[in-house]
C-alpha cells in the first residue's frame, strides 16, 4: 500500500487569508474530494498534515477544528473516500516549534506512528512551507497551483518540485499506468 501526505488549505479545501474557522467555512476544491477516493481506491492511503496558527491566534479552538475536519470526513466519504489521519500544528509562525511546517516535526511524527520511511512520499502543497518540510523529510515535493500555489510558482520553486494544477492532476500522475 502507497502513502501519500496532504496540505489542506488550499489543496482539499478554498483557502481563505481571514482562515478557516468553522465547519460552513469549509468548502472542498472541486475535484479534490474524488481525487482522494481515487487513490484511496488504488491502495493509497492518505494523510493530511495541516498548520492551522488560528488556534494559536484565538480564531478557533481544537472542538472546532475537530467539527471541521468531521465535514471534511462526512463529505469525503459521500464520494467514497477516507483519510486515514490529520496532523495539525495549533502553533503560530512565532512559536518556533518543530510541528509547523517549514518544520519537518509533524512528518517525523507520522513516520514514527506509521512506522513508514518517508522517502520519495508524495506530499502535495500550496506553499514553500510545504515544499520545505517534504524536502527536509526527504518526501516527493509537489505543488499544487491552488490556493497559494500560484503566488508560491511565482516566487520561485526548487527545479525538483512537480507542479500540477490541482489535487485532481496530481491523483491523475500518480495513478496512470507507468509505461
Amino acid at each position: 500500500m502507497s502513502l501519500i501526505i496532504l496540505d489542506r488549505d488550499g489543496v482539499i479545501n478554498h483557502d481563505s487569508d481571514d482562515f478557516i474557522k468553522s465547519p460552513a467555512e469549509w468548502e472542498p476544491i472541486e475535484g479534490s474530494l474524488e481525487a482522494i477516493a481515487r487513490l484511496n481506491y488504488a491502495g493509497y492511503r492518505v494523510v493530511v498534515i495541516t498548520n492551522q496558527s488560528g488556534i494559536a491566534r484565538g480564531l478557533l479552538d481544537v472542538e472546532t477544528l475537530n467539527r471541521i475536519h468531521s465535514k471534511m470526513r462526512r463529505m469525503l466519504a459521500q464520494v467514497g473516500g477516507r483519510i486515514e489521519a490529520v496532523l495539525f500544528c495549533p502553533h503560530g509562525p512565532e512559536d518556533d516549534c518543530q510541528c509547523r511546517k517549514p518544520h519537518n516535526g509533524s512528518f517525523a511524527e507520522l513516520a514514527h506512528r506509521l512506522r513508514v520511511n518517508l522517502d520519495n512520499v508524495p506530499a502535495v502543497g500550496d506553499s514553500m512551507r510545504d515544499i520545505q518540510a517534504a524536502i527536509v523529510s526527504k518526501a516527493r515535493p509537489i505543488l499544487v497551483k491552488t490556493g497559494k500555489g500560484e503566488r508560491t510558482l511565482a516566487e520561485g520553486i526548487p527545479d525538483n518540485v512537480e507542479v500540477y494544477d490541482d489535487l485532481a492532476a496530481v491523483a491523475n500522475a500518480l495513478l496512470e499506468p507507468q509505461l
